[in-house]
């Protein structure tokens, strides 16, 4: 039977925690999303044919990886600079990226920077091409000049305090297992190794260098704006922004499977200020509408198709914001035919 491994790899830029099985065959990165680690691909990994060779990394900040700060200025190029250096220290020279969440912000940007090494692109829920709030329309116009409404201050502060306790319970709404239950997942589903994601979620190392990262105020609703450091600044629209990507070269294939009932990554986001504003969950809303996510990602990939890329959508029906765990077998499928492209 397939066993995963754990271990530390050290390379120029920091030691990184990796889960893989094999250092043989063809290599296939996947890299999580915000407040995760890699335990979250195990069950895709375990399925995968012997003939490739997964490799789940924990990027800075989350699972056993240095928690060196993240300086969100360079959008999140600390996370792909990082990455490029594990895989060099692997040796591995071209690879199948698949991210989730924030981390399809992370393979996107890699995809950018470094397109003649990747194989084949798979986003899961990726974050917008314009980043985590702040934007309207299809191709992410900023609300404001300083990115109002994104950024570490978007963040529940309840949660990031549960969070940074260690909270295992579920008597608050806002605990990381309830919010895991009711966000990363369609309800009623529970996952099945819900202990250990939980325990994968408390790994995020919390505060201004990491999550949700400092804030600034803004004379812009909601008030608040992206500062420069941690993880929901790197995404902020201010600082990631993947406007260009139909001109690189060479192209290759790119996956993007979402839940259509996701309410981390939607159009109608949960998460997103300014709609949870128009519903009356944050006070003083003042008309500014909420980010097209899911319109904004298609905007970006349908460029990529029209400039001689290859895109390939999957809608779940059913599926929340984590296809790979609610749907294994759906995604596995849809996995293999870009692997195999």
């Amino acid at each position: 039977m397939t066993a995963l491994r754990t271990r530390r790899v050290s390379t120029e830029r920091l030691t990184q925690q990796i889960t893989d099985v094999r250092d043989e065959g063809e290599p296939i990165v996947f890299v999580h999303g915000n407040v995760s680690s890699s335990a979250f691909w195990r069950t895709t990994m375990l399925g995968l044919p012997d003939r490739y060779r997964p490799i789940a990394v924990d990027l800075r900040g989350f699972g056993g990886t240095d928690p060196l700060p993240v300086d969100a200025t360079r959008g999140v190029r600390d996370y792909t600079d990082d990455l490029a250096a594990l895989l060099d220290a692997l040796e591995v020279d071209r690879a199948h990226l698949v991210g989730w969440s924030m981390g399809g912000g992370v393979v996107m940007q890699y995809l950018r920077d470094h397109p003649a090494a990747v194989r084949s692109l798979t986003l899961v829920n990726p974050v917008s091409p314009y980043g985590f709030g702040g934007t309207q329309g299809p191709d992410g116009t900023l609300n404001s000049a300083d990115g109002a409404g994104s950024g570490g201050g978007a963040a529940n502060p309840e949660f990031v305090a549960l969070l940074a306790k260690g909270d295992r319970g579920e008597d608050s709404p806002l605990s990381p297992r309830t919010v895991l239950a009711t966000c990363y997942v369609k309800p009623p589903l529970r996952p099945e190794h819900e202990d250990e994601y939980v325990e994968s979620m408390l790994t995020t190392r919390t505060g201004d260098d990491h999550y949700p990262g400092d804030s600034v105020p803004s004379p812009s609703w909601p008030g608040v704006a992206p500062g420069t450091r941690g993880v929901l600044n790197c995404v902020a629209p201010t600082h990631f922004r993947l406007d260009d990507l139909h001109l690189i070269d060479p192209k290759p294939p790119v996956l993007w499977v979402r839940g259509e009932d996701d309410v981390i990554v939607s159009d109608t986001s949960m998460f997103d200020l300014a709609h949870l504003g128009s519903i009356g969950a944050v006070p003083g809303w003042d008309g500014t509408p909420a980010q097209p996510m899911v319109a904004q990602t298609r905007h970006v990939l349908d460029r990529y198709a029209a400039a001689g890329g290859s895109v390939r959508e999957v809608a779940v029906s059913g599926a929340g914001h984590s296809v790979h765990l609610e749907r294994p077998e759906e995604f596995g499928a849809a996995l293999m035919e870009v692997l195999n492209a």
